[in-house]
């Protein structure tokens, strides 16, 4: 009898582990893969860019969001993502070919496709620094923006508030990691290292990661968990994020790319944290 009492907690805990397990990451492409398979270590004909790092002589942002209290993310989870990831060399064959990639699209902007740009630039989720900040309150439906972009307009987030908290504890816990990254790699923006670049907006943090697609990744990858069937619709939306700012000329294609893998990470890691489990498992009730 107590034998079969514990081949059925086994066979059930192998059951809840798989059921657990998320999408795994799809495999580099687009320009990405080809820029990836450039030299990405010091050019020494260039060598003198290296010395180029972000300013932090003027305004910065965003590092308010370093020490929050994470939704999932451990602390110990955090620092290995910081010490995990690292950009090309700014004298590099890589950023070389990845500000003429910007330089091309600068020569091809429209208006239309300039317009989408800044739509998708004014859309992000920020949450509340400490209990007196009612900053994130207007930005709470931005939570929802990819699922209206891949089904509709037609919900109540009344209806949702499960994938709500789940929604805004990934994303909490993006603007931790975005700002530890950036704060610690300190990459000057495109247009520190190529003068001819006329940028559609200039930002007041470092380049790496992209914070916008961290965000658009690790929401895509979410809702893909909640809506399997459309998980590549998903994930394109999250792939435009990540052009519209190589569009504006404020990102390098690495940075979007390293935020893809890094948003994947992110959720491996909460998988480890019984509560994410169980905010994603109620997240997923409401969708059945």
């Amino acid at each position: 009898m107590v034998k079969n009492i514990l081949i059925l907690i086994i066979l059930l805990t192998s059951y809840n582990s798989v059921s657990q397990q998320l999408h795994y990451l799809e495999p580099v492409k687009n320009h990405y893969k080809s820029l990836q398979a450039l030299n990405d270590g010091v050019n020494t004909k260039r060598s003198n860019l290296d010395k180029i790092m972000f300013p932090l002589s003027g305004r910065t942002s965003g590092r308010q969001f370093i020490g929050i209290e994470p939704a999932y993310l451990s602390r110990v989870a955090i620092n290995d993502i910081k010490q995990d990831h690292k950009f090309p060399a700014n004298s590099s064959d890589q950023t070389r070919a990845e500000l003429d990639y910007l330089l091309n699209w600068e020569k091809k902007r429209t208006k239309n496709i300039e317009e989408r740009a800044m739509e998708i630039a004014r859309i992000g989720y920020w949450p509340p620094v400490d209990k007196n900040d009612n900053a994130s309150a207007y930005n709470t439906e931005h939570l929802f923006w990819e699922y209206e972009q891949v089904v509709g307009k037609e919900y109540d987030l009344k209806d949702y508030p499960k994938t709500l908290k789940l929604l805004a504890g990934v994303t909490r816990d993006v603007r931790i990691i975005e700002f530890t990254v950036k704060y610690h790699l300190k990459r000057a923006r495109p247009y520190h290292l190529e003068s001819k670049l006329n940028p559609m907006a200039r930002i007041s943090s470092p380049s790496f990661a992209s914070g916008h697609t961290l965000w658009a990744y690790i929401q895509a990858f979410t809702w893909s968990e909640l809506l399997p069937d459309k998980r590549k619709q998903f994930l394109g939306i999250a792939y435009e994020v990540g052009e519209s700012r190589e569009i504006m000329g404020i990102h390098y294609p690495s940075d979007e790319e390293a935020a893809r893998q890094i948003a994947h990470k992110m959720l491996v890691l909460m998988l480890e944290n019984s509560d994410f489990r169980e905010d994603l498992e109620n997240a997923k009730q409401e969708w059945n």
